[in-house]
């Protein structure tokens, strides 16, 4: 799985500024204000060609009691116990402050690699600004100004030195590789000791790629799976566990490397926006997806129950429309052996290709049916279709006006090719490519 690297630091030395300038756009909020980035800040990036995720912290204040600094120090504690690698952010103009040498003491105790950086170092003449950092007892110390992005090739060089080569994993064909996802409490454990449990699986459990996860290997009927249980990912702190947004992390480390996800949903409280954030991650990667909804026996029900809170969920996770939705009980073991059926089937739809001809045939059909509307009163003209891609379903469309093409069309189109040939539990990717002319 991709290393983790969190930013951290004080509010406003210039966090948020690295972080965009390492991601090379501009995807945190910046501005000259004290905790403007209340949350963490999550983006898949590389650097010389290795990949990462990088995550921006809000300011770590250990000596403020305002609340929503004590609500960002916890979410910065958390990024700091789960990343692989720390960028610790100072700031030049004004000198080392209390708040730096509490944080340095925090990292200090890490067995993890850690950047001590100064920053706003604009000229050279600056340079000399860092000396003082270095009563910190620090052997290395990072001019920057990320503003300027002076000094960033240099020290993500030296980064980059603790990154892997981002080879990806082997990816076996016959292996299913199953990734359990959901907030704190909503049964995670419960439901993959269940399906462990049953006699006829049989089961080997062997250290994952990242450090603390357990990767178990099991056999079921003839077919290889691996379950990766997100809840065993390190030994969750006292910070984990009382921050909700510690699933978030679990999900990043597991979804590069799933082919179906697990997402459980607790019926008590319905679709949470956490549960909407895991499931957004879901679906940009990608990945198959079944919505589980757990603990399905400690509800009062009658015959519409089940249709009521299934339009419940889609109605809240419209993107994952697409995604079935299994109603379980990890406790009791109802229908927790349907969820490895739906995953077979899930995985096979997403590894599914439609030969060329018959997309185009039914490419054609759907025109003719409902044809895209003009573009600045010329008309649109669909010519060609063909899929490029599996894991997720990928499909180029040849036309004359790729920017004209609405969503709702797009909508449309998708919908028509999930009815003709299924693609059920995955997302669909349509790409429109202008037509090329001929000479």
């Amino acid at each position: 799985m991709k290393p983790i690297i969190a930013i951290v630091g004080r509010p406003n030395v210039g966090k948020s500024t690295l972080f965009n300038r390492i991601l090379g756009g501009r995807k945190a909020i910046v501005w000259n204000e004290p905790g403007v980035t209340r949350d963490r800040n999550y983006a898949d990036a590389e650097w010389d060609g290795k990949a990462f995720i990088l995550i921006d912290t809000g300011g770590f204040e250990p000596i403020s009691k305002d609340r929503i600094f004590l609500q960002m120090r916890e979410q910065c504690e958390l990024a700091i116990e789960e990343a692989d690698i720390i960028l610790f952010v100072m700031d030049g103009k004004e000198g080392l402050m209390p708040s730096d040498r509490e944080i340095a003491d925090i990292l200090r105790r890490l067995n993890k690699p850690v950047f001590y950086i100064v920053n706003k170092i604009d000229s050279p003449k600056e340079v000399e600004k860092i000396f003082e950092f270095y009563r910190l007892g620090i052997e290395k110390i990072y001019p920057l100004s990320a503003e300027h992005r002076r000094g960033l090739d240099e020290l993500m060089e030296e980064v980059s030195h603790f990154l892997s080569d981002g080879e990806e994993e082997e990816s076996n064909e016959t292996v299913t590789r199953v990734a359990v996802l959901g907030r704190p409490n909503v049964g995670k454990s419960s439901l993959i000791n269940r399906i462990l449990g049953y006699k006829r699986v049989i089961v080997d459990e062997a250290p994952g790629t990242t450090r603390d996860a357990i990767d178990t290997h099991f056999k079921r009927d003839g077919r290889h799976y691996v379950l990766i249980d997100t809840a065993g990912i390190r030994r969750k702190s006292k910070i984990s566990l009382r921050l909700e947004k510690y699933s978030i992390m679990e999900a990043l480390r597991t979804l590069d490397r799933c082919d179906v996800a697990l997402l459980l949903l607790d019926p008590r409280e319905g679709v949470t926006d956490q549960d909407a954030r895991i499931g957004g991650f879901i679906h940009e990667k990608g990945k198959g997806c079944i919505l589980l909804v757990n603990k399905w026996d400690l509800i009062e029900k009658d015959s519409r129950t089940a249709g009521e809170f299934r339009r419940r969920i889609y109605a809240e996770l419209k993107y994952l429309s697409y995604a079935p939705i299994l109603f379980i009980s990890a406790l009791t073991g109802q229908r927790v052996m349907r969820v490895l059926d739906v995953v077979d089937h899930v995985a096979e739809q997403a590894k599914k290709r439609i030969p060329t001809s018959r997309l185009n045939r039914s490419l054609a059909e759907w025109v003719e049916k409902t044809p895209p509307p003009s573009y600045r009163t010329r008309p649109i003209k669909l010519n060609y279709m063909t899929q490029v891609k599996v894991k997720p379903p990928t499909f180029v469309i040849s036309t004359n006006f790729p920017e004209g093409i609405h969503f709702s069309y797009e909508r449309y189109l998708m919908n028509q090719i999930r009815e003709t040939y299924g693609f059920e539990g995955v997302p669909i990717r349509l790409i429109f490519k202008r037509k090329r002319k001929e000479h």
